[in-house]
């Protein structure tokens, strides 16, 4: 087993004790710090990145060739640790010898914990694992003004504004893993970049508050949930959809896809989308016609058909209910510009 200490929060110097324990090829970029691992240790890569407000995001993409434990020593001032599991699980304990609890995939973890706390984390080998923290500090002037986010989130977490050892587990949340996977499909570089990564990050921590205010909310009224199975088909599902927007779906074959009912489907998508199966097809389908238009040389009729609508009309209302003009005047705009160009 391999067993590492971080004595620091500060992201610049977490990460150089990660390369001196792990090795691996360490690259900085606009603060960002991605450390890449292909060794006898594991295989992966490890992210993080410090924003202004004490705000620090960190993300874990491996997988260890050994069983491998991870222990950050807490300072003075607690921070709130918001942990999310996109794939595999990870375990976690207040010190070495207290009781390991588990985060499965699409859970969130809330964390806080006493002053000079050790706070382990427990990565098990040969498990490709996917696990996102977000760190809130709760020092400095930021957490002393009752209008910043720190102040409210102490009041919120802290019980009478001290911090006590408490882990909550969430109930599943698709909404929260879909984020996560647009902020890793970011592909543009330098100050774009981190402004599009900082946003998902604040994005992602108001959807994880939420989710802890959904399950109080569901636990008063006594109200089910899905089960992780059913939130993978969902899931999975979603993809296809997005993959293949011009094939002909209805509930009743989405459903023989998924081994869902028809109330699970409909559950499932109002949790991940907010929005029924039928309005979700035909979101992804408006997204991908912008797309075409955009960047091909496809007439209207051509983009209509290659998205799986039937009718132009039909599809001229809802695209103009979108983006506020006729796909013909989107298509011409798009020419006019790319002449000037």
């Amino acid at each position: 087993m391999k067993s590492i200490v971080l004595e620091t929060a500060k992201i610049k110097d977490m990460f150089n004790q990660l390369q001196q324990n792990l090795g691996g090829q360490l690259n900085v970029d606009s603060k960002e710090h991605i450390l890449s691992l292909d060794n006898e240790i594991g295989c992966g890569k490890i992210k993080g990145q410090t924003f202004k407000g004490g705000l620090s995001y960190l993300e874990f993409d491996m997988v260890f060739s050994e069983d491998f434990v991870l222990i950050t020593q807490t300072p003075e001032n607690s921070p709130i640790c918001f942990a999310y599991c996109s794939k595999g699980k990870v375990g976690h304990s207040f010190g070495q010898s207290s009781e390991v609890r588990e985060l499965e995939t699409f859970q969130t973890g809330i964390l806080t914990n006493e002053p000079h706390q050790d706070n382990v984390l427990y990565f098990k080998k040969d498990v490709n694992l996917i696990t996102s923290l977000i760190v809130v500090s709760t020092a400095g002037t930021a957490a002393t003004k009752k209008n910043s986010y720190n102040y409210r989130m102490k009041e919120l977490f802290f019980k009478d504004n001290v911090s006590e050892n408490s882990l909550y587990i969430g109930s599943y949340n698709l909404k929260i893993a879909e984020k996560f996977e647009e902020l890793n499909a970011i592909s543009q570089k330098g100050i774009v970049r981190s402004l599009l990564i900082e946003g998902f990050v604040h994005m992602i921590l108001a959807l994880e508050i939420q989710q802890h205010s959904d399950d109080l909310e569901s636990e008063a009224n006594k109200t089910g949930s899905l089960s992780l199975k059913e939130m993978d088909a969902v899931r999975e599902l979603s993809k296809f959809i997005s993959n293949y927007p011009e094939t002909q779906l209805c509930i009743k074959k989405l459903s023989r896809m998924s081994g869902l009912s028809p109330s699970k489907l409909q559950e499932g998508f109002k949790l991940m989308h907010n929005r029924t199966v039928t309005d979700y097809i035909r979101e992804v389908r408006i997204q991908k016609s912008e797309e075409l238009i955009k960047n091909t040389d496809l007439n209207i009729s051509e983009v209509v058909y290659s998205i799986g609508f039937t009718s132009r009309s039909y599809f001229s209302k809802i695209f103009k209910q979108k983006y506020n003009c006729s796909p013909k005047q989107y298509k011409d705009n798009q020419n006019r510009v790319a002449v000037m160009a």
